[in-house]
């Protein structure tokens, strides 16, 4: 069967995409370059793709820095740096791309229904550290619905399926799964900083960083401060 997965290039996206091929799909994967604070993620997604071996991979390109509203998407936002996973926690981070889940989700749902895709999947989690509200399984149960309300597919009863396997997993049990599927930890990137090497300071790097640790592993990843 036919799968559109979302691919950031990151720790969790990549676990998604392999949870896809061991699920037996038949992978098509999506990136977007929204002019986000850098590219690299990009590289690794594409690297990510044709190591996996997927069918297709495909990046949708379009602007979200002319509205900012996120540190990703606003150079005058400062990244978090160096906080505690309790401090992660307190509030939503500036990280948060506004409706950023929902924009990603109606291009799969486009592409999918394009290529008569039956399943897209995405690597949310409702567990992490950041509580970002479209994470989370009631804002998945509400757009599974506009899926079916909104296409084709889901009118004539052949719903296109969102698929979350991480949505309920701790960063620790998310890499174990990882390790399970064979991820290539070292081609992925969760930095929030472009560059060469993963910063190890920003809310993304720290909180991969302390998974790796609080299992016991090195990861793999080359970081400027660890």
């Amino acid at each position: 069967m036919k799968a559109v997965v979302l691919l950031s290039g990151g720790l969790d996206s990549s676990t998604v995409l392999y949870q896809a091929i061991m699920d037996s799909c038949e992978c098509y994967t999506l990136s977007f370059d929204y002019q986000q604070r850098h590219l690299r993620e990009l590289d690794s997604a594409a690297l990510v793709s044709r190591t996996a071996g997927v069918v297709q991979h495909q990046v949708v390109r379009f602007d979200l820095r002319k509205w900012g509203g996120s540190a990703l998407t606003d150079d005058a936002i400062e990244l978090p740096r160096l906080r505690s996973t309790s401090e992660m926690s307190e509030s939503i981070p500036v990280t948060y791309v506004p409706a950023r889940n929902t924009i990603f989700l109606s291009f799969a749902v486009a592409y999918a229904e394009a290529i008569g895709a039956v399943r897209v999947y995405i690597g949310v989690n409702a567990l992490d550290y950041s509580g970002y509200p479209d994470c989370r399984p009631d804002y998945i149960q509400a757009m599974q619905e506009v899926f079916r309300l909104g296409t084709k597919q889901g009118r004539e009863g052949e719903a296109i399926t969102i698929m979350t396997p991480l949505i309920n997993l701790k960063k620790t049990d998310i890499i174990q799964l990882g390790n399970r599927l064979g991820v290539p930890w070292e081609l992925t990137w969760s930095c929030y900083t472009g560059g060469d090497v993963a910063c190890g300071v920003c809310d993304s790097c720290r909180l991969r960083l302390a998974a790796f640790a609080e299992l016991g592993l090195k990861d793999p990843l080359p970081y400027a401060s660890a």
